[in-house]
């Protein structure tokens, strides 16, 4: 019993009394109560805390983005939080094996009572993914024509609202090309990285024209070719705009040159905040790609080739948006561009100096 009536009180502070009264099973209210969709309800509710959590710590990330600059201090904040939303992501992902322990049957004792209800009418969701940078004009046809169709009105607005803003890609994208990373007076770092890349390029094509022959060496030099395209769009604004125009690249020249320098001299101490930031976000798509991926197995396993309860075609739409829906996929493609250590131009004191250990762009 409490002597002052104004303590702070466990249920009362989690206010458990509305969150364990918020399970009501529909097989229940149809007469014929289906044991497992207690599960079904209690796991797609912890689905959606902790998307609030996700929700809020991307907000408090994309407040400190939003500020003229991003000094260390915020900087070492914006990465700490971002690596709590990996973990809750990695929890998130977890809790699908508790779904699998239902079996199909079990699954579809209650299952026609949820139509036309879906996890396309995830708001939260959605969100999420607006906010972090994926687009309706970058989703599969598919996904366009259900992204919005599923959701009521008020829903509707509120994300197409949201769809308006700068989103943290938009962010980062500003924040890496405020760098100070292009241009060192008196040192030449991309005609120095330039021909590292052409004599690595040129060592790749000895090694391939020396190991393969015939269709096979053709498709090797074929391939190489495509790469070395990919790195002249690096020196060629009108090639680079062309991959910009056809969808394979997203960010603008100066960011993902920021971001290629960052990740070639990771090891200096001033980038190694900035590296976890980006290595981080590449984290955060992995994880919303395994969690896409963990979805489809479990919707196979319970539907087959069944129509989900939103009326797609289940796994099958699904799958299609696995890969198509990523979010950072100029960060992977880094990887291209990196050159060995050994063929780095080491960076000049001058240099080193002039950066210190500041990134704000001042």
């Amino acid at each position: 019993m409490r002597k002052n009536s104004n303590a702070c009180y466990y249920s009362d502070y989690l206010q458990l009394s509305k969150l364990l009264d918020a399970q009501a099973m529909e097989s229940e209210k149809q007469g014929a109560p289906a044991h497992d969709e207690m599960l079904f309800i209690i796991t797609h509710q912890a689905y959606e805390l902790w998307f609030k959590q996700l929700l809020f710590e991307l907000k408090s990330v994309m407040a400190l983005f939003a500020e003229a600059v991003l000094d260390d201090n915020a900087l070492a904040t914006v990465v700490h939080r971002l690596k709590r939303f990996t973990a809750i992501q990695k929890l998130i992902n977890e809790q699908i094996s508790v779904l699998e322990t239902m079996s199909p049957q079990e699954f579809l004792e209650f299952r026609d009572y949820l139509v036309p209800a879906s996890g396309f009418q995830s708001v939260q969701f959605k969100e999420l993914e607006i906010r972090l940078g994926l687009r309706r004009g970058q989703r599969t046809a598919a996904d366009q024509a259900f992204f919005y169709s599923r959701l009521n009105d008020q829903d509707r607005a509120y994300l197409q609202a949201i769809e308006q803003q700068d989103s943290l890609s938009c962010q980062l994208q500003r924040w890496l090309s405020r760098l100070p990373l292009l241009a060192f007076d008196g040192f030449a770092f991309w005609s120095h990285y330039q021909r590292g890349a052409k004599a690595m390029l040129d060592s790749d094509e000895a090694i391939i024209r020396a190991t393969f022959e015939g269709d096979e060496l053709a498709q090797q030099l074929s391939e190489l070719n495509g790469t070395r395209q990919r790195f002249m769009a690096l020196f060629d604004e009108k090639h680079y705009q062309k991959l910009l125009a056809q969808g394979q690249l997203r960010f603008s020249h100066d960011a993902l040159m920021s971001a290629l320098f960052i990740n070639l001299y990771r090891d200096e101490p001033l980038f190694q905040l900035p590296f976890q930031l980006l290595t981080t976000l590449m984290e955060i798509d992995e994880q919303f790609t395994a969690w896409r991926y963990r979805h489809v197995l479990m919707v196979q396993r319970m539907l087959g080739s069944k129509i989900g309860t939103g009326g797609s075609s289940g796994s099958d739409y699904l799958r299609r948006n696995t890969e198509a829906n990523r979010l950072f996929g100029d960060l992977y493609a880094i990887s291209t561009y990196l050159l060995p250590k050994h063929a780095l131009p080491a960076l000049p004191e001058a240099v080193k100096k002039r950066l210190g250990f500041s990134l704000s762009g001042e």
